[in-house]
Protein backbone atom coordinates (compact mmCIF):
# COMPACT_ATOMS: atom_id res chain seq x y z
CA UNK A 1 0.00 0.00 0.00
CA UNK A 2 1.64 2.99 -0.86
CA UNK A 3 1.89 6.75 1.15
CA UNK A 4 -0.46 9.33 -1.07
CA UNK A 5 -2.65 6.56 -2.74
CA UNK A 6 -6.23 6.57 -2.57
CA UNK A 7 -8.01 3.18 -2.81
CA UNK A 8 -11.63 3.12 -3.90
CA UNK A 9 -12.45 -0.05 -1.89
CA UNK A 10 -15.76 -1.95 -2.77
CA UNK A 11 -17.19 -3.02 0.79
CA UNK A 12 -20.11 -5.48 -0.80
CA UNK A 13 -23.90 -5.14 0.13
CA UNK A 14 -23.55 -5.99 3.83
CA UNK A 15 -22.80 -9.67 4.44
CA UNK A 16 -18.97 -9.47 6.54
CA UNK A 17 -18.27 -12.82 4.45
CA UNK A 18 -18.39 -11.04 0.94
CA UNK A 19 -15.43 -8.39 1.42
CA UNK A 20 -12.70 -8.97 -0.83
CA UNK A 21 -9.39 -10.16 0.34
CA UNK A 22 -7.62 -7.17 -1.29
CA UNK A 23 -10.31 -5.01 0.10
CA UNK A 24 -8.88 -6.15 3.86
CA UNK A 25 -5.53 -6.00 2.82
CA UNK A 26 -5.88 -2.50 2.45
CA UNK A 27 -7.62 -1.59 5.18
CA UNK A 28 -5.20 -3.32 7.77
CA UNK A 29 -2.61 -1.03 6.07
CA UNK A 30 -4.76 2.21 5.88
CA UNK A 31 -4.10 5.75 7.52
CA UNK A 32 -7.52 7.35 6.37
CA UNK A 33 -10.93 4.87 6.06
CA UNK A 34 -13.64 7.29 4.26
CA UNK A 35 -16.67 5.16 4.53
CA UNK A 36 -20.45 5.28 3.55
CA UNK A 37 -23.73 4.82 5.18
CA UNK A 38 -23.95 1.31 3.49
CA UNK A 39 -20.76 -0.11 4.23
CA UNK A 40 -20.88 -2.46 6.78
CA UNK A 41 -19.41 -0.81 9.87
CA UNK A 42 -17.41 -4.13 11.15
CA UNK A 43 -15.34 -3.58 8.15
CA UNK A 44 -13.86 -1.16 10.38
CA UNK A 45 -12.11 -3.24 12.81
CA UNK A 46 -10.11 -4.34 9.92
CA UNK A 47 -8.22 -0.81 10.50
CA UNK A 48 -5.41 -0.13 12.74
CA UNK A 49 -6.20 1.36 16.14
CA UNK A 50 -5.07 4.58 15.30
CA UNK A 51 -5.99 4.70 11.18
CA UNK A 52 -8.48 7.54 11.00
CA UNK A 53 -11.97 7.29 10.64
CA UNK A 54 -14.27 9.49 8.73
CA UNK A 55 -17.75 9.27 8.11
CA UNK A 56 -19.49 10.50 4.96
CA UNK A 57 -22.45 8.70 4.62
CA UNK A 58 -26.12 9.66 2.96
CA UNK A 59 -29.03 8.47 4.36
CA UNK A 60 -32.61 9.14 3.28
CA UNK A 61 -31.49 12.30 1.52
CA UNK A 62 -29.70 13.44 4.33
CA UNK A 63 -25.98 13.98 3.56
CA UNK A 64 -23.39 14.37 6.32
CA UNK A 65 -20.88 15.85 3.05
CA UNK A 66 -22.04 16.83 -0.28
CA UNK A 67 -20.33 14.45 -3.12
CA UNK A 68 -18.34 17.68 -3.80
CA UNK A 69 -16.62 17.68 -0.25
CA UNK A 70 -16.10 14.25 -0.06
CA UNK A 71 -14.25 14.58 -3.15
CA UNK A 72 -11.91 17.58 -1.61
CA UNK A 73 -12.25 15.73 1.64
CA UNK A 74 -10.26 12.89 -0.81
CA UNK A 75 -8.02 14.91 -2.41
CA UNK A 76 -6.86 16.71 0.91
CA UNK A 77 -6.11 13.31 2.27
CA UNK A 78 -4.94 11.66 -1.00
CA UNK A 79 -2.11 14.06 -0.94
CA UNK A 80 -0.06 12.40 2.37
CA UNK A 81 -1.84 9.55 3.54
CA UNK A 82 -3.02 6.00 2.51
CA UNK A 83 -6.72 6.07 2.13
CA UNK A 84 -9.42 3.49 1.85
CA UNK A 85 -12.49 5.18 0.33
CA UNK A 86 -14.87 2.21 1.64
CA UNK A 87 -18.36 2.22 -0.37
CA UNK A 88 -21.34 -0.12 0.00
CA UNK A 89 -21.35 -3.29 -3.21
CA UNK A 90 -18.94 -2.00 -6.06
CA UNK A 91 -17.48 1.54 -6.64
CA UNK A 92 -18.45 1.31 -10.14
CA UNK A 93 -21.88 0.34 -10.32
CA UNK A 94 -23.61 2.86 -9.17
CA UNK A 95 -21.03 3.79 -6.59
CA UNK A 96 -20.26 7.15 -7.87
CA UNK A 97 -16.69 5.62 -7.87
CA UNK A 98 -15.75 6.76 -11.62
CA UNK A 99 -16.38 10.64 -10.65
CA UNK A 100 -14.32 10.45 -7.58
CA UNK A 101 -11.27 8.67 -9.38
CA UNK A 102 -11.56 11.34 -12.61
CA UNK A 103 -11.65 13.90 -9.46
CA UNK A 104 -8.57 11.71 -7.87
CA UNK A 105 -7.24 11.72 -11.63
CA UNK A 106 -7.55 15.46 -12.56
CA UNK A 107 -5.25 16.12 -9.12
CA UNK A 108 -2.65 13.92 -9.88
CA UNK A 109 -3.03 11.92 -7.00
CA UNK A 110 -2.64 7.80 -7.36
CA UNK A 111 -5.90 5.68 -6.76
CA UNK A 112 -6.84 1.87 -7.36
CA UNK A 113 -9.67 0.39 -7.81
CA UNK A 114 -11.04 -2.58 -6.04
CA UNK A 115 -13.96 -4.15 -7.20
CA UNK A 116 -16.77 -5.39 -4.35
CA UNK A 117 -19.12 -7.79 -4.62
CA UNK A 118 -22.34 -5.90 -6.47
CA UNK A 119 -25.80 -6.04 -4.46
CA UNK A 120 -27.37 -6.45 -7.84
CA UNK A 121 -26.44 -9.77 -7.79
CA UNK A 122 -25.37 -10.70 -3.99
CA UNK A 123 -29.04 -9.31 -2.66
CA UNK A 124 -31.52 -11.36 -5.18
CA UNK A 125 -29.07 -14.44 -4.72
CA UNK A 126 -29.22 -14.10 -0.47
CA UNK A 127 -33.22 -14.24 -0.83
CA UNK A 128 -33.37 -17.05 -3.07
CA UNK A 129 -33.96 -15.06 -6.53
CA UNK A 130 -31.57 -16.53 -9.37
CA UNK A 131 -30.90 -13.70 -12.07
CA UNK A 132 -30.39 -15.35 -14.70
CA UNK A 133 -32.34 -19.31 -15.30
CA UNK A 134 -32.47 -21.12 -18.61
CA UNK A 135 -36.22 -21.07 -18.60
CA UNK A 136 -37.07 -17.66 -17.53
CA UNK A 137 -34.69 -15.23 -19.15
CA UNK A 138 -31.42 -14.70 -21.02
CA UNK A 139 -30.91 -11.10 -20.65
CA UNK A 140 -30.36 -9.13 -17.36
CA UNK A 141 -29.84 -5.16 -16.97
CA UNK A 142 -28.94 -3.33 -13.91
CA UNK A 143 -30.81 -0.14 -13.66
CA UNK A 144 -30.75 2.65 -11.16
CA UNK A 145 -33.87 3.58 -9.25
CA UNK A 146 -32.95 7.15 -8.27
CA UNK A 147 -31.68 9.28 -11.50
CA UNK A 148 -29.95 12.66 -10.90
CA UNK A 149 -31.94 15.28 -9.22
CA UNK A 150 -30.85 18.27 -11.19
CA UNK A 151 -34.23 17.88 -13.18
CA UNK A 152 -32.70 16.62 -16.54
CA UNK A 153 -34.07 14.10 -18.58
CA UNK A 154 -34.21 10.49 -17.68
CA UNK A 155 -31.78 8.16 -19.66
CA UNK A 156 -33.67 5.09 -18.75
CA UNK A 157 -34.31 3.29 -22.27
CA UNK A 158 -38.16 2.61 -20.77
CA UNK A 159 -39.89 1.01 -23.49
CA UNK A 160 -36.72 -1.48 -24.44
CA UNK A 161 -35.93 -2.38 -20.84
CA UNK A 162 -39.93 -3.36 -20.59
CA UNK A 163 -39.99 -4.96 -23.92
CA UNK A 164 -36.36 -6.77 -24.11
CA UNK A 165 -34.70 -7.54 -21.29
CA UNK A 166 -35.77 -10.26 -19.17
CA UNK A 167 -34.80 -9.63 -15.76
CA UNK A 168 -34.33 -6.13 -14.16
CA UNK A 169 -32.86 -5.22 -11.23
CA UNK A 170 -33.16 -1.95 -9.98
CA UNK A 171 -30.64 0.32 -7.24
CA UNK A 172 -32.33 2.38 -4.73
CA UNK A 173 -36.06 2.50 -6.44
CA UNK A 174 -38.39 2.47 -2.96
CA UNK A 175 -39.46 5.88 -2.96
CA UNK A 176 -40.11 5.73 -6.88
CA UNK A 177 -41.28 2.51 -7.01
CA UNK A 178 -44.73 3.52 -8.43
CA UNK A 179 -43.11 5.26 -11.11
CA UNK A 180 -40.95 2.14 -11.82
CA UNK A 181 -43.80 -0.02 -12.45
CA UNK A 182 -45.96 2.42 -14.27
CA UNK A 183 -43.50 2.96 -16.71
CA UNK A 184 -42.50 -0.62 -17.21
CA UNK A 185 -46.50 -1.46 -17.52
CA UNK A 186 -46.88 1.60 -20.01
CA UNK A 187 -44.39 0.38 -22.16
CA UNK A 188 -45.71 -3.29 -22.18
CA UNK A 189 -44.73 -5.17 -19.35
CA UNK A 190 -47.49 -7.65 -18.35
CA UNK A 191 -48.91 -6.32 -15.17
CA UNK A 192 -48.47 -9.81 -13.58
CA UNK A 193 -44.87 -10.12 -13.74
CA UNK A 194 -43.30 -10.62 -10.85
CA UNK A 195 -41.34 -8.38 -8.45
CA UNK A 196 -39.56 -8.87 -5.62
CA UNK A 197 -38.14 -5.79 -2.84
CA UNK A 198 -35.03 -7.08 -0.71
CA UNK A 199 -34.46 -4.47 1.97
CA UNK A 200 -30.66 -4.77 3.63
CA UNK A 201 -29.82 -7.89 1.46
CA UNK A 202 -27.46 -10.43 2.90
CA UNK A 203 -27.65 -8.87 6.34
CA UNK A 204 -29.68 -10.58 9.37
CA UNK A 205 -31.89 -7.66 8.88
CA UNK A 206 -32.98 -8.78 5.47
CA UNK A 207 -36.55 -8.33 4.39
CA UNK A 208 -38.15 -9.22 1.20
CA UNK A 209 -41.98 -8.47 -0.35
CA UNK A 210 -42.83 -10.16 -3.23
CA UNK A 211 -45.68 -9.29 -5.59
CA UNK A 212 -46.64 -8.10 -8.99
CA UNK A 213 -46.28 -5.18 -10.98
CA UNK A 214 -49.52 -4.40 -10.49
CA UNK A 215 -49.51 -5.17 -6.15
CA UNK A 216 -45.99 -4.94 -5.55
CA UNK A 217 -46.08 -1.06 -4.27
CA UNK A 218 -49.14 -1.40 -1.97
CA UNK A 219 -47.45 -4.52 -0.50
CA UNK A 220 -44.11 -2.33 0.11
CA UNK A 221 -46.30 -0.08 1.90
CA UNK A 222 -48.21 -2.44 3.95
CA UNK A 223 -44.95 -3.65 4.97
CA UNK A 224 -43.42 -0.53 5.59
CA UNK A 225 -40.55 -1.56 3.82
CA UNK A 226 -38.04 1.86 3.64
CA UNK A 227 -34.57 1.96 1.76
CA UNK A 228 -31.87 0.67 1.39
CA UNK A 229 -33.40 -1.83 -1.27
CA UNK A 230 -33.32 -3.13 -4.66
CA UNK A 231 -35.87 -4.38 -6.58
CA UNK A 232 -35.79 -7.44 -9.11
CA UNK A 233 -38.51 -8.34 -11.97
CA UNK A 234 -39.06 -11.05 -13.57
CA UNK A 235 -40.00 -14.40 -13.78
CA UNK A 236 -37.28 -15.25 -11.75
CA UNK A 237 -38.81 -14.19 -8.77
CA UNK A 238 -40.85 -17.04 -8.57
CA UNK A 239 -37.73 -19.17 -8.16
CA UNK A 240 -37.52 -17.56 -4.28
CA UNK A 241 -40.69 -20.33 -3.23
CA UNK A 242 -37.90 -22.97 -3.94
CA UNK A 243 -34.67 -21.35 -3.16
CA UNK A 244 -34.85 -19.32 -0.54
CA UNK A 245 -32.04 -20.49 1.54
CA UNK A 246 -31.11 -17.52 3.63
CA UNK A 247 -34.24 -16.70 5.04
CA UNK A 248 -34.91 -20.09 6.17
CA UNK A 249 -31.89 -20.60 8.58
CA UNK A 250 -33.09 -21.37 12.04
CA UNK A 251 -32.02 -18.27 13.80
CA UNK A 252 -32.86 -16.27 10.94
CA UNK A 253 -34.73 -13.08 12.57
CA UNK A 254 -33.19 -13.92 15.86
CA UNK A 255 -30.93 -10.59 17.91
CA UNK A 256 -29.15 -12.65 19.87
CA UNK A 257 -26.86 -10.95 23.00
CA UNK A 258 -22.69 -11.90 22.85
CA UNK A 259 -21.50 -11.28 25.75
CA UNK A 260 -18.05 -12.91 26.02
CA UNK A 261 -15.10 -11.19 25.73
CA UNK A 262 -14.30 -9.62 23.01
CA UNK A 263 -10.88 -11.31 21.88
CA UNK A 264 -12.99 -14.70 22.35
CA UNK A 265 -16.44 -13.21 20.72
CA UNK A 266 -15.60 -13.99 17.28
CA UNK A 267 -16.07 -17.95 17.30
CA UNK A 268 -19.54 -17.70 19.25
CA UNK A 269 -20.61 -14.86 16.89
CA UNK A 270 -19.59 -16.43 13.91
CA UNK A 271 -21.41 -19.46 14.16
CA UNK A 272 -24.74 -17.99 15.47
CA UNK A 273 -24.49 -15.31 12.52
CA UNK A 274 -23.89 -18.68 10.17
CA UNK A 275 -27.44 -20.13 11.40
CA UNK A 276 -29.17 -16.77 10.96
CA UNK A 277 -28.75 -14.73 14.15
CA UNK A 278 -27.85 -11.09 14.20
CA UNK A 279 -25.53 -10.57 16.98
CA UNK A 280 -24.70 -7.95 19.21
CA UNK A 281 -21.75 -7.69 20.84
CA UNK A 282 -21.38 -6.65 24.70
CA UNK A 283 -18.17 -8.08 26.08
CA UNK A 284 -18.86 -7.88 30.03
CA UNK A 285 -15.62 -9.41 30.60
CA UNK A 286 -11.89 -8.09 29.22
CA UNK A 287 -8.73 -10.14 29.24
CA UNK A 288 -5.78 -8.05 31.09
CA UNK A 289 -2.35 -9.57 32.10
CA UNK A 290 -2.04 -9.89 35.97
CA UNK A 291 -1.41 -7.36 38.22
CA UNK A 292 2.40 -9.03 38.35
CA UNK A 293 4.16 -11.75 36.15
CA UNK A 294 6.55 -12.63 38.91
CA UNK A 295 4.54 -15.62 40.43
CA UNK A 296 3.69 -16.94 36.92
CA UNK A 297 7.43 -16.45 36.19
CA UNK A 298 8.96 -18.39 38.96
CA UNK A 299 6.48 -21.38 38.09
CA UNK A 300 7.55 -20.85 34.43
CA UNK A 301 11.54 -20.87 35.29
CA UNK A 302 10.69 -24.25 37.26
CA UNK A 303 7.73 -26.02 34.86
CA UNK A 304 10.06 -28.75 35.07
CA UNK A 305 9.90 -29.76 38.56
CA UNK A 306 6.02 -30.42 38.22
CA UNK A 307 4.26 -33.93 37.37
CA UNK A 308 0.93 -31.99 36.06
CA UNK A 309 0.55 -29.17 34.57
CA UNK A 310 -3.44 -28.21 34.41
CA UNK A 311 -4.82 -25.44 32.02
CA UNK A 312 -8.74 -24.73 32.85
CA UNK A 313 -8.89 -22.30 29.72
CA UNK A 314 -7.84 -20.93 26.19
CA UNK A 315 -6.55 -17.73 28.04
CA UNK A 316 -4.32 -19.68 30.49
CA UNK A 317 -2.55 -21.46 27.75
CA UNK A 318 -1.82 -18.27 25.99
CA UNK A 319 -0.27 -16.29 28.49
CA UNK A 320 1.38 -19.08 29.73
CA UNK A 321 3.32 -19.87 26.11
CA UNK A 322 3.90 -16.29 26.11
CA UNK A 323 5.70 -15.95 29.42
CA UNK A 324 7.78 -19.11 28.36
CA UNK A 325 8.85 -17.74 25.01
CA UNK A 326 9.41 -14.07 26.85
CA UNK A 327 11.76 -16.36 29.18
CA UNK A 328 13.84 -17.52 25.91
CA UNK A 329 12.64 -20.86 26.81
CA UNK A 330 10.15 -23.31 24.34
CA UNK A 331 7.85 -26.08 24.75
CA UNK A 332 10.75 -28.29 25.60
CA UNK A 333 10.80 -27.97 28.65
CA UNK A 334 7.72 -29.19 29.09
CA UNK A 335 9.08 -32.98 28.54
CA UNK A 336 7.87 -35.57 31.13
CA UNK A 337 5.22 -32.85 32.51
CA UNK A 338 2.15 -34.66 31.87
CA UNK A 339 -0.84 -32.20 30.66
CA UNK A 340 -4.48 -31.66 31.86
CA UNK A 341 -7.05 -29.38 30.10
CA UNK A 342 -10.15 -28.38 30.78
CA UNK A 343 -12.36 -28.39 27.30
CA UNK A 344 -11.79 -29.40 23.46
CA UNK A 345 -10.69 -26.35 22.46
CA UNK A 346 -8.08 -25.25 25.50
CA UNK A 347 -6.64 -28.82 24.70
CA UNK A 348 -6.88 -27.93 20.96
CA UNK A 349 -4.47 -25.00 21.94
CA UNK A 350 -2.13 -27.08 23.44
CA UNK A 351 -1.96 -29.38 20.72
CA UNK A 352 -1.63 -26.34 17.58
CA UNK A 353 2.09 -26.28 20.07
CA UNK A 354 2.72 -29.97 19.49
CA UNK A 355 2.14 -31.17 23.02
CA UNK A 356 -0.22 -33.98 23.91
CA UNK A 357 -3.00 -33.90 26.10
CA UNK A 358 -2.89 -36.60 28.89
CA UNK A 359 -6.55 -35.61 30.36
CA UNK A 360 -9.45 -34.25 28.96
CA UNK A 361 -12.64 -34.65 31.20
CA UNK A 362 -15.89 -35.91 29.22
CA UNK A 363 -17.70 -32.67 31.01
CA UNK A 364 -15.91 -29.53 31.30
CA UNK A 365 -15.17 -28.47 34.16
CA UNK A 366 -13.02 -29.09 37.30
CA UNK A 367 -15.22 -31.93 38.88
CA UNK A 368 -14.88 -33.92 36.17
CA UNK A 369 -11.16 -33.72 35.37
CA UNK A 370 -10.69 -34.39 39.56
CA UNK A 371 -12.42 -37.38 38.09
CA UNK A 372 -9.88 -38.24 35.48
CA UNK A 373 -7.13 -37.80 37.88
CA UNK A 374 -8.02 -39.35 40.66
CA UNK A 375 -7.55 -42.92 38.18
CA UNK A 376 -4.64 -41.99 37.93
CA UNK A 377 -3.31 -41.19 41.48
CA UNK A 378 -2.24 -37.35 42.63
CA UNK A 379 -0.94 -38.11 46.26
CA UNK A 380 2.61 -36.49 46.71
CA UNK A 381 2.22 -35.09 43.25
CA UNK A 382 3.35 -31.66 41.61
CA UNK A 383 0.61 -30.08 40.00
CA UNK A 384 0.79 -26.17 38.57
CA UNK A 385 -2.37 -24.76 37.51
CA UNK A 386 -2.02 -21.12 35.92
CA UNK A 387 -5.54 -19.41 35.73
CA UNK A 388 -7.53 -16.41 36.17
CA UNK A 389 -6.65 -14.22 39.28
CA UNK A 390 -10.20 -14.56 40.52
CA UNK A 391 -11.41 -18.15 39.91
CA UNK A 392 -13.58 -21.44 41.27
CA UNK A 393 -10.74 -23.06 44.12
CA UNK A 394 -12.80 -26.55 43.88
CA UNK A 395 -9.87 -27.73 42.04
CA UNK A 396 -6.95 -26.98 43.80
CA UNK A 397 -8.14 -27.72 47.10
CA UNK A 398 -9.86 -31.20 46.06
CA UNK A 399 -6.34 -31.97 44.90
CA UNK A 400 -4.68 -30.70 48.11
CA UNK A 401 -6.95 -32.23 50.21
CA UNK A 402 -6.09 -35.79 48.72
CA UNK A 403 -2.33 -34.82 49.53
CA UNK A 404 -1.31 -33.18 45.66
CA UNK A 405 0.86 -30.12 45.99
CA UNK A 406 -0.80 -27.30 44.04
CA UNK A 407 0.59 -24.36 42.90
CA UNK A 408 -1.93 -21.90 41.46
CA UNK A 409 -0.35 -18.91 39.89
CA UNK A 410 -2.55 -15.90 38.38
CA UNK A 411 -1.94 -16.05 33.89
CA UNK A 412 -4.29 -13.30 33.58
CA UNK A 413 -7.23 -11.57 35.00
CA UNK A 414 -11.39 -10.92 34.11
CA UNK A 415 -11.81 -7.07 34.57
CA UNK A 416 -14.93 -5.06 34.11
CA UNK A 417 -15.12 -3.28 30.47
CA UNK A 418 -15.50 0.58 30.57
CA UNK A 419 -17.80 0.90 27.76
CA UNK A 420 -21.12 2.03 28.10
CA UNK A 421 -24.57 0.02 28.30
CA UNK A 422 -27.46 2.33 27.95
CA UNK A 423 -28.16 1.16 24.37
CA UNK A 424 -27.92 -2.21 25.42
CA UNK A 425 -30.63 -2.49 28.20
CA UNK A 426 -32.52 0.04 26.15
CA UNK A 427 -32.64 -2.64 23.68
CA UNK A 428 -33.77 -5.29 26.03
CA UNK A 429 -36.62 -3.45 27.45
CA UNK A 430 -37.83 -2.63 23.69
CA UNK A 431 -37.74 -6.21 23.40
CA UNK A 432 -35.39 -6.22 20.57
CA UNK A 433 -33.10 -8.84 21.81
CA UNK A 434 -34.42 -12.72 21.63
CA UNK A 435 -31.33 -13.99 23.87
CA UNK A 436 -28.84 -13.22 25.69
CA UNK A 437 -25.35 -15.89 25.93
CA UNK A 438 -23.25 -16.14 28.99
CA UNK A 439 -19.94 -18.84 28.43
CA UNK A 440 -18.86 -18.50 32.39
CA UNK A 441 -19.58 -17.50 35.28
CA UNK A 442 -17.36 -14.57 34.95
CA UNK A 443 -19.84 -12.96 31.94
CA UNK A 444 -22.62 -13.60 34.43
CA UNK A 445 -21.51 -11.91 37.39
CA UNK A 446 -19.46 -8.91 35.43
CA UNK A 447 -23.25 -8.55 33.10
CA UNK A 448 -25.23 -7.63 36.29
CA UNK A 449 -22.52 -5.63 38.11
CA UNK A 450 -22.87 -3.23 34.63
CA UNK A 451 -27.00 -2.95 35.61
CA UNK A 452 -29.21 -2.00 37.99
CA UNK A 453 -30.13 -5.69 40.05
CA UNK A 454 -33.94 -5.39 39.18
CA UNK A 455 -33.49 -3.14 35.83
CA UNK A 456 -31.97 -5.46 34.13
CA UNK A 457 -33.96 -8.68 35.50
CA UNK A 458 -37.16 -7.40 34.73
CA UNK A 459 -35.53 -5.91 31.39
CA UNK A 460 -34.36 -9.97 31.06
CA UNK A 461 -38.19 -11.11 31.41
CA UNK A 462 -39.42 -12.72 28.00
CA UNK A 463 -36.02 -12.84 26.51
CA UNK A 464 -34.05 -16.54 26.79
CA UNK A 465 -30.68 -17.14 28.70
CA UNK A 466 -28.88 -19.16 27.58
CA UNK A 467 -25.83 -21.05 29.33
CA UNK A 468 -22.60 -23.22 28.08
CA UNK A 469 -23.14 -25.37 31.71
CA UNK A 470 -24.02 -25.91 35.38
CA UNK A 471 -21.67 -23.87 36.56
CA UNK A 472 -22.94 -21.02 34.82
CA UNK A 473 -26.09 -21.48 34.90
CA UNK A 474 -25.65 -21.54 38.76
CA UNK A 475 -24.26 -18.20 38.95
CA UNK A 476 -27.50 -16.75 36.95
CA UNK A 477 -29.64 -18.36 39.18
CA UNK A 478 -27.71 -16.94 42.37
CA UNK A 479 -28.67 -13.72 40.32
CA UNK A 480 -31.83 -14.43 39.97
CA UNK A 481 -32.57 -15.70 36.61
CA UNK A 482 -33.55 -18.69 35.12
CA UNK A 483 -31.55 -20.98 32.73
CA UNK A 484 -33.47 -21.15 28.95
CA UNK A 485 -30.83 -23.26 27.34
CA UNK A 486 -28.19 -25.39 28.05
CA UNK A 487 -26.70 -27.94 25.84
CA UNK A 488 -25.40 -31.54 27.19
CA UNK A 489 -21.95 -30.41 26.20
CA UNK A 490 -20.06 -27.54 27.14
CA UNK A 491 -18.97 -26.43 24.04
CA UNK A 492 -19.71 -23.62 22.12
CA UNK A 493 -20.68 -25.89 19.26
CA UNK A 494 -23.37 -27.16 21.39
CA UNK A 495 -24.63 -24.19 22.71
CA UNK A 496 -25.15 -22.74 19.34
CA UNK A 497 -26.99 -25.97 18.48
CA UNK A 498 -28.81 -25.82 21.57
CA UNK A 499 -29.95 -22.11 21.10
CA UNK A 500 -31.22 -23.29 17.17
CA UNK A 501 -33.37 -26.49 19.20
CA UNK A 502 -34.91 -23.89 21.33
CA UNK A 503 -36.15 -21.56 19.00
CA UNK A 504 -37.09 -24.01 16.24
CA UNK A 505 -39.47 -25.70 18.67
CA UNK A 506 -40.86 -21.75 19.68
Amino acid sequence: MVKGTVYLVGAGPGDPGLMTLRGKELLEAAEVVIYDYLANPEFLDFAPREAERIYVGKKGGEHTLSQEGINELLVKKGREHRVVRLKGGDPFVFGRGGEEAQVLKAAGIPFEVVPGVTAATAVPAYAGIPLSHREHTASIAFVTGHEREDGRESKIAWEKLAAGVGTLVFFMGVRNLEEICANLVAHGRAPDTPVAVVRWGTTPEQQTVTGTLKDIVERVRKAGLKPPAITVVGGVVNLREELNWFENRPLFGRTILVTRAREQASELKNTLAQKGARCIEFPTITIEPPPSWEPLDRAVAAVGSYDWLVFTSVNGVRFFVERLFHAGLDVRELKGVRLAAIGAKTAEALERLGLRVDIVPREYRAESLLEGLSEVGVANRRFLIPRALIARDILPETLRERNAHVDVVPAYQTLLPSEKNDAILESLQAGKVHCVTFTSSSTVSNFFRLFDSETIRSALRGVAVACIGPVTAETAEKHGVKTDIMPTRYTIAALVDAICDHFGRG
